[in-house]
């Protein structure tokens, strides 16, 4: 609103106007040029301003309409402070005519500025408790830049029950202001009051400042210090390592500076012997271990802390610490054993007790349950009796012989993480009883003797074992008097016994071992006793009989004592080659190699016209006879065996030459043994009678007849079989006799021979299986065939 008060004063020219602060730009003040009684448009022309005096204006006169306007911001107090009224002095020129006016331009206040205090906060101290309800504290008032109704100010304070403002009575424009204590103050509960004193004008809407009254209230030691807990429960366990925090206690004390400072002590412990084992800060109140904790010795502890300030007296309070120790695994299982009955007989019942053992363990809970088993496993158990006791039973029945003595482990391992284990070692010796009857090693033993040995010679050693031992384990031999053979025997105790030579070549009999244990056993072992044989008997030479369907008879002359034979026999003129003569027999009483016969012609030397077979003792043609040969041949033929040395026999071999009729009737007065001896050459029966020669010729006639007909048909049955062979290829049959003991050829046992049917030749060797036969001599290595096949088969 432009208030406009002009006057025209004649002898003056001076024009007033009025205008508020804060007006904005642009706003007419007055109508100049019309108030100064200029017509339209002369404001232009004349040239209507303002003259400058020094300062900014912040009003204008509009060339066009003349009116005087506001051309920039008009703070009153900025113009005029606290001065009132706040008026501009102006001076307007007009020219052609020049004049000049004086305008004076009032600006009016406006409530643009709230009340300010001298300071953004008030900072008071107090004491608590000694200072009394009504004390007054002077505070500083706000100041208003405004003027009037709008820089009169009010004051009012935060709600509050310990204070209130107060406005005091003074002469000058300010009021004096005081804080004015209602209620005494307690530190510890409200250490500080902030208190907001708020200044309000009068103007329309009112502006308020502010300022904040920070009140602090001074501490006296009226407070104990108190702890945040008034016990403390704890739990550790009980290896905790030195130095371990075990609590930390606090206590405060309300009160500041040296009143709440607070020290700690541990005023007493409770069991008292672990006074060494705690320590505790005394200006953080941390208590620490400094000794080890026992959850076997003692399970809790009590601990009484005092906290005191350092007051004048000292005011102090107590708390309680509860320890509670956990337990650790750090005692292992403890075995022991009670009681030990040992040996244990091998024969003792299952379920027998063996010893009673005690096992513990310190720590409580699982790291105090122990579990028990024993190792090896067999062949003993343990059996609960009752809580922490067991017993050693047999599970199993023993046997000393296999194990005499047994290194058993009771171990036992408690419930903690890791489990802890220990163990007790058990020696069970086991005593033996006579559970075992001595046993031979073999059930028949073969015992090779050789003959013509001393009475009382050590044929053989056999041993029992019996594996009880002392008495029951001492063994004792003997033969049964039953045994087969009829051989006389001797007994010993201890390892052998010795054989005597049986009175034959194969003899079993029984040997029986017996221990001393009670009842005593005893055990057989049957002895196959073989006697082998020694070259002690020569050949000895057998009557033989001729070859071949023409030789000559043959007849033995001499005694088989003497070592030399002579025999005689008989071959036609013009035999041929390969011609059976006769055939030389011999046996010897020995066996194996010692009966193996070999037949060597010894004399005549050189070109002879027959030759001996070397194991089939036939005396055969070398070549065809002649009469160059003469009328009679001599041959000494000398039969050996093969054993070492060598035994031999001499046979003396007379063949008479003669006619093939001759030899004819020869050889079959031979075979029917009715002729003793022939005369050689050429010789005759010169000295019988004619009728004598003519019954004679009949009856060896009548005798060959016959003969002959046995020839014709043993030799039709005879080589039939070659014939066979002869013909073609066919299977040949192994025909054997077996009889125990060795394979011999001998008048006193019956051997077992082997010959293949359609063999060509029919010579023998005899051997022993049994035993290996001795090397032959060195003149017969060459000669003789390989013992262990047929020769000449």
């Amino acid at each position: 609103v432009v208030v406009v008060q002009a006057a025209w004063a004649l002898c003056g020219g001076q024009v007033r106007y009025s205008v508020p602060e804060e007006a904005k730009a642009g706003t007419v003040v007055g109508r100049l040029a019309q108030d100064l009684g200029l017509e339209a448009g002369e404001a232009e022309a004349r040239r209507l301003r303002l003259v400058a005096q020094g300062r900014r204006a912040s009003v204008e006169v509009s060339g066009a309409s003349g009116a005087l306007v506001v051309s920039s911001r008009l703070d009153r107090e900025e113009l005029c402070g606290k001065s009132s009224p706040c008026a501009l002095r102006l001076e307007v020129l007009v020219e052609r005519p020049l004049r000049v006016f004086h305008v004076e331009l009032e600006v009016t206040d406006i409530n643009d500025n709230a009340p300010i205090f001298p300071a953004a906060w008030k900072n008071l101290s107090i004491a608590e408790l000694t200072t009394m309800p009504g004390s007054r504290f002077p505070l500083e008032g706000a100041s208003d830049a405004d003027i009037g109704v709008n820089a009169q100010l009010s004051y009012t304070l935060s709600p509050s029950e310990h204070f209130r403002v107060e406005e005091g009575k003074s002469n000058s424009r300010s009021k004096t202001l005081f804080l004015v204590l209602t209620k005494s103050l307690d530190r510890e509960t409200i250490p500080v009051h902030r208190l907001v004193l708020t200044a309000s004008d009068g103007g329309r809407p009112s502006l308020t400042g502010t300022m904040e009254v920070v009140i602090s209230v001074l501490d006296v030691n009226d407070n104990a210090p108190q702890f945040n807990q008034s016990v403390y429960n704890v739990v550790l366990p009980e290896d905790a390592a030195d130095g371990t925090l075990v609590a930390r206690v606090n206590a405060t004390d309300l009160d500041e500076g040296m009143y709440g400072e607070v020290i700690y002590e541990i005023d007493s412990i409770f069991p008292p012997s672990a006074a060494d084992i705690f320590s505790i800060n005394v200006k953080s109140g941390e208590i620490r271990l400094k000794g080890a904790l026992d959850y076997e010795g003692i399970t809790m502890y009590d601990l009484h802390v005092k906290a005191k300030d350092k007051g004048t007296p000292p005011l102090s309070s107590h708390c309680s610490v509860e320890l509670e120790v956990l337990d650790v695994n750090d005692n292992a299982p403890e075995v022991w054993v009670t009681s030990l009955s040992v040996p244990v007989p091998e024969d003792a019942s299952v379920g027998t007790v063996v010893a009673l053992l005690s096992v513990s363990d310190r720590d409580s809970g699982a790291n105090g349950r122990v579990r028990c088993w024993v190792w090896p496993s067999g062949p003993f158990g343990l059996e609960a009796t009752f809580l922490g006791s067991y017993s050693l039973v047999l599970r199993e029945a023993l046997d000393r012989e296999r194990v005499s003595e047994y290194e058993v482990e009771v171990r036992a391992e408690d419930g903690g993480s890791p489990a802890l284990r220990a163990s007790r070692g058990v020696r069970v010796p086991v005593s033996d009883v006579n559970d075992n009857a001595p046993a031979f090693s073999q059930a028949v033993y073969t015992v090779l003797a050789r003959e013509n040995n001393l009475a009382g010679a050590e044929l053989a050693r056999l041993w029992a074992r019996d594996p009880d031992e002392a008495g029951n384990g001492r063994v004792s031999y003997s033969v049964w008097e039953g045994g087969v053979g009829g051989a006389a025997g001797s007994s010993s105790s201890g390892g052998g016994g010795s054989v005597w030579r049986p009175a034959s070549s194969y003899v079993s009999f029984e040997v029986r071992a017996v221990d001393a244990g009670e009842p005593p056993l005893c055990g057989n072992a049957t002895v196959q006793l073989f006697v082998l044989d020694e070259n002690d008997n020569a050949p000895a030479l057998l009557p033989s009989a001729g070859g071949g369907p023409e030789a000559g008879a043959v007849s033995l002359e001499a005694s088989a004592g003497l070592g030399s034979e002579t025999l005689w026999a008989w071959a036609a003129w013009g035999a041929p080659a390969g011609q059976v003569v006769a055939k030389i027999r011999a046996v010897d009483a020995d066996s194996g190699y010692n009966a193996w016969l070999r037949y060597e012609l010894w004399e005549p030397r050189g070109k002879s016209p027959f030759r001996v077979g070397l194991y089939s003792g036939e005396v055969s043609t070398a070549r065809a006879l002649e009469e160059a040969d003469g009328p009679r041949q001599r041959l000494v033929i000398v039969v050996r065996d093969h054993g070492e040395p060598a035994r031999s026999a001499t046979a003396t071999l007379s063949v008479s030459l003669v006619e093939g009729a001759e030899a004819a009737l020869a050889a079959g007065a031979g075979s029917s043994s009715l002729v003793a001896r022939s005369a050689v050459g050429g010789e005759s029966g010169s000295g019988a009678t004619a009728a004598t020669n003519v019954w004679l010729v009949v009856a060896i006639c009548a005798v060959s007849s016959l003969f002959l007909l046995a020839v014709v048909l043993y030799g039709a049955s005879r080589w039939a079989p070659r014939a066979a062979v002869l013909a073609g290829p066919g299977p040949t049959t192994l025909v054997c006799a077996s009889e125990v003991g060795s394979w011999s050829y001998s008048q006193r046992h019956s051997r077992s021979l082997c010959v293949a049917d359609g063999a060509g030749k029919s010579d023998l060797m005899v051997f022993s299986p049994n035993f290996p036969p001795p090397p032959p001599g060195p003149a017969a290595k060459d000669a003789q065939p390989e013992p262990s096949s047929l020769l000449d088969t």
